[in-house]
């Protein structure tokens, strides 16, 4: 097969440059693959907005998650059952890393994260230091409560409560799936969506254990 001469492959390569929009001719020239450039921008433009109450949710729960870990840290030097450690363990360690997502999303959103402390969000009112509570969070006496109980009856107090704790990260969810606009954020619905469907499986596990402990 005879090969075209050089001249005329270069001019055809000219001539398609020349009828190629700047954007192709840009692609082509750099070896950037178009369709690539396309399909970001498809995504980008399907991306939903954060809204206030996603903020809101995700700074609440950050506190919220921290409790839990901190409850979850009790259960080795409390005499909690094996069943209820392994269980203990497997929260500490999700919810730490539930908090280092929810920080990251705010921190690029160039938002206050606030530290994760167990009483709950540290608000400053009036100079004076105040800790919000989202739903579910045990107040300081339940926490010094669970903190005295040692054995069997650190079981029965801790799945009480953590149900309890549960419940209100579930509620907290709610809230936010019932604010028009808000969990549109891919990030956020998806956590949102994770922390239900998890926690309600969590509690159930919990609901079985609490019935098979011995009765008082």
């Amino acid at each position: 097969m005879v090969q075209p001469p050089l001249r005329l492959v270069a001019g055809a390569a000219i001539a398609l440059l020349a009828v190629m929009s700047p954007a192709h001719a840009a692609a082509a020239q750099q070896g950037s693959p178009l369709q690539s450039g396309i399909e970001q921008a498809r995504t980008d433009s399907i991306r939903r907005p954060y809204t206030g109450a996603d903020i809101d949710f995700m700074s609440g729960m950050i506190g919220h998650h921290a409790q839990a870990v901190k409850m979850a840290g009790w259960c080795a030097s409390h005499g909690a059952s094996k069943s209820l450690a392994t269980f203990c363990g497997r929260i500490a360690l999700g919810q730490t890393a539930e908090i280092g997502l929810m920080s990251q999303w705010l921190e690029e959103r160039n938002q206050p994260v606030p530290e994760p402390d167990p009483r709950g969000m540290k608000m400053s009112m009036g100079g004076t230091e105040q800790f919000m509570m989202m739903p579910g969070m045990l107040t300081a006496a339940q926490m010094a409560q669970l903190d005295s109980a040692r054995g069997v009856d650190f079981d029965r107090l801790f799945l009480n409560d953590m149900i309890q704790h549960h419940k209100g990260a579930i509620q907290m969810v709610t809230t936010l799936f019932n604010t028009p606009g808000a969990g549109q954020d891919e990030i956020v619905f998806k956590f949102a969506n994770d922390v239900q469907v998890d926690q309600s499986t969590e509690i159930d596990r919990m609901e079985q254990m609490l019935a098979a402990l011995p009765s008082k």
